[in-house]
């Protein structure tokens, strides 16, 4: 017998049971009497084999009950076995469901508002698409390489929600195949646009990435999710996902040569997560393409952090002053509190 909240299931073999019970019968007599060997019998009577209709024919003629009465009863019980398997597994997902930013999702508009924990868990099933939520952990991306600032067990249900609504929205894309060097060919292409607006960049972006098989998908920030960015292989392209957290333009541009960095040098192609020392190459990465070392050295050395000498730099190599700005605040060579009017920040909608 299985049961759940709501159901019971109970095995034929139990009014077998009853029905020898009320003749005396040992299952050894009634085995001889079915033609059939001990064995099956008793995992008959304990519910561990299906009742066939051959079965149900020798009991009408051993107990005298009707075949018809043996296969609905089997019928009967196969249902609400499978009844009582889903509302366990339902129950158990409803459990895992307050793990997810369930709120957040709603207010996106990424899933349905809910009550029942029971009916938050469907609906995380059809946003996964899967059929049980325990399976996500058996359907991690491989390769995912993602930029965020921590970690914890929160952080990762976040994850999991971000990245798999960019695999949704990069559906929406028409991409070319993937093509690498394309991609690297195009990195000061890229570096020039870090000057431009976002209503004016976002959408050649994202065509540009297209054509080197990459689907450039923008979303909102997760909370707890610690999440600048994520790029991973899903079929025949490469998805790469950005957040505009803290929504200045020096992080979006810092974090997009970040994921640039682990596409080109193929930490995505790797079965476990990036590595440590895969996340600081893609940091230098990123930092030596917005600023060589060699310019960023000279500028240190003149020992000149004014704005009006910021805002000179930044046009000389090209980049927008907000991205010199904040790379000096992280070093220490300006406070944070200081020329913060030179950084842009970025509402993209594209």
């Amino acid at each position: 017998m299985m049961h759940s909240k709501n159901t019971i299931a109970i095995p034929p073999g139990a009014t077998i049971r009853e029905q020898l019970e009320n003749r005396g019968m040992k299952q050894k007599e009634f085995a001889l009497r079915m033609g059939l060997s001990e064995k099956h019998i008793s995992r008959l009577v304990n519910g561990q084999v299906e009742l066939t209709q051959d079965v149900a024919l020798r009991l009408e003629s051993v107990l005298g009950v009707p075949a018809s009465f043996w296969n609905n009863l089997e019928a009967v019980y196969r249902e609400k076995l499978v009844r009582v398997i889903a509302e366990n597994e339902l129950e158990q997902d409803a459990e895992l469901a307050s793990a997810f930013p369930y709120s957040k999702m709603v207010s996106l508009k990424w899933i349905p508002a809910a009550q029942k924990s029971e009916d938050k868990a469907l609906n995380l099933r059809r946003f996964f698409e899967v059929a049980k939520l325990d399976l996500l952990d058996e359907l991690r991306i491989p390769g995912i390489a993602y930029r965020r600032t921590g970690a914890n067990e929160t952080s990762d249900y976040s994850l999991a929600v971000w990245a798999q609504k960019a695999r949704i929205e990069a559906r929406k894309y028409k991409i070319a195949p993937i093509n690498i060097g394309k991609l690297e060919q195009e990195i000061s292409r890229i570096r020039d646009m870090t000057v431009k607006s976002p209503e004016v960049f976002c959408n050649e972006l994202i065509d540009l990435f297209a054509e080197c098989g990459i689907a450039l998908v923008f979303l909102p920030h997760i909370g707890g999710s610690f999440l600048h960015g994520a790029s991973f292989y899903d079929g025949n392209h490469i998805v790469m996902g950005l957040t505009v957290r803290g929504r200045y333009a020096d992080k979006f541009w810092f974090s997009l040569f970040h994921e640039m960095c682990h596409i080109i040098r193929g930490h995505i192609s790797e079965l476990s997560e990036t590595t440590s020392e895969q996340e600081d190459e893609a940091d230098l990465f990123a930092k030596d393409i917005l600023i060589s070392p060699e310019q960023y050295r000279s500028f240190i050395d003149e020992n000149c952090f004014t704005k009006k000498c910021i805002i000179a730099f930044a046009r000389k190599i090209g980049i927008a002053p907000g991205i010199v700005l904040g790379r000096l605040q992280k070093e220490n060579y300006v406070p944070y509190n200081r020329h913060n009017e030179l950084k842009v920040k970025y509402q993209i909608a594209c």
